[in-house]
């Protein structure tokens, strides 16, 4: 298959700006086993398409206050977009400015210079905290780093909207979108139906956002993310086979993680990066259905869910979803996707 394949017609009033004032307000498109059409939910339906014993696996990752607005010493604005920090004087990251800085130049944030540039590292900047570490300084002056297709400024709303209820492992330039849509109530509720809960990490990259470049698939290069998978949900999914409930993720970046980390044939512990790039033809190991928000026109995350859910019946799922006017990508609705285990089975592996 070829990046134009994955290409749907999306109108611009369709893209959330804004998140809707409660979380689980949303709509939520239903895509069952063997269904030929979605139907047409509400996320607060989520507990009757669950089943008790059902593993909900959720990415705890918490979002940082990534952007920073700087200038260098010769005038010159810039703005940083921190991807990652290597350790608490370095990172790495994303510079726009009129004129990529030099080694060695400082950038000064409020008149004071804070960072120095040290190298580039591909198409990421290297940089050192002159007096405080990168912690500090995005707590002192960072802005959440909304999503591109957000067209506006962030506002103090969006320091808890663009993060969700269970974040608390600090590293992602991008929200696992899915976990907005559980607020405290929701989640009770799940529990009190015998819906189990387990975690991961994954810490979400600025390339989630990194349009295909190329037609052929073959010749892209899937971005990389630092992920952990530990023995706790090896052994919670485990359990969960063993009672025949389903591993449910929550978010394409849990599901990610979770086949990550079962690459080799069996799910084990991983910590460490990842390229997994999931598309048509591969065999999901671990996911037996999954919660999403709706992804962009030939992305990779419309390949994953094609590849999870069928390529026909998925891209005909989106067409009925601009046609029903849901909203769209991180502020928008969601979706539910349940695949049968023996059409997984028939599913080719396909790992990069």
């Amino acid at each position: 298959m070829r990046r134009s394949d994955f290409h749907f017609d999306l109108p611009d009033e369709l893209i959330a700006q804004y998140p809707l004032a409660e979380r689980a307000a949303s709509r939520l498109l239903v895509l069952e086993a063997g269904a030929a059409r979605p139907s047409d939910r509400r996320f607060l339906d989520l507990p009757e398409l669950l089943r008790p014993n059902d593993l909900l696996v959720f990415n705890n990752t918490r979002v940082m206050r990534a952007r920073l607005f700087a200038v260098k010493e010769t005038g010159g604005r810039v703005e940083l977009l921190i991807e990652r920090v290597v350790e608490p004087g370095v990172a790495l990251a994303h510079l726009r400015a009129s004129k990529s800085p030099k080694p060695g130049a400082r950038l000064l944030i409020d008149g004071v210079p804070c960072i120095e540039v040290i190298g580039r590292d591909d198409d990421l900047f290297r940089l050192r905290a002159l007096d405080d570490d990168f912690t500090v300084l995005m707590e002192r002056f960072g802005h959440m780093p909304l999503p591109p297709y957000i067209t506006r400024a962030d506002e103090a709303a969006d320091e808890s909207r663009y993060q969700t209820v269970y974040a608390r492992n600090a590293g992602a330039v991008a929200a696992p979108t899915a976990g907005l849509h559980f607020d405290e109530a929701l989640l009770d509720r799940l529990d009190a139906i015998g819906v189990e809960r387990a975690e991961i990490t994954l810490h979400v990259g600025a390339g989630t956002f990194r349009p295909v470049r190329v037609d052929d698939l073959d010749q892209h290069r899937m971005h990389s993310e630092w992920l952990e998978v530990d023995e706790t949900l090896c052994a919670r999914v485990a359990e969960t086979r063993a009672r025949g409930g389903r591993v449910v993720a929550v978010g394409t970046t849990s599901v990610r993680a979770l086949e990550t980390a079962a690459a080799a044939g069996e799910l084990r512990p991983y910590r460490g990066e990842s390229r997994l790039f999931i598309r048509p033809g591969y065999r999901f190991r671990v996911v037996d259905a999954m919660v999403t928000n709706f992804h962009l026109p030939e992305s990779t995350l419309l390949m994953l869910v094609c590849a999870f859910a069928g390529y026909q019946r998925m891209m005909a799922a989106y067409r009925h979803a601009v046609a029903e006017r849901y909203r769209f990508f991180s502020y928008g609705d969601a979706m539910f996707l349940a695949a049968r285990r023996e059409d997984r089975s028939r599913q080719a592996p396909l790992i990069e």
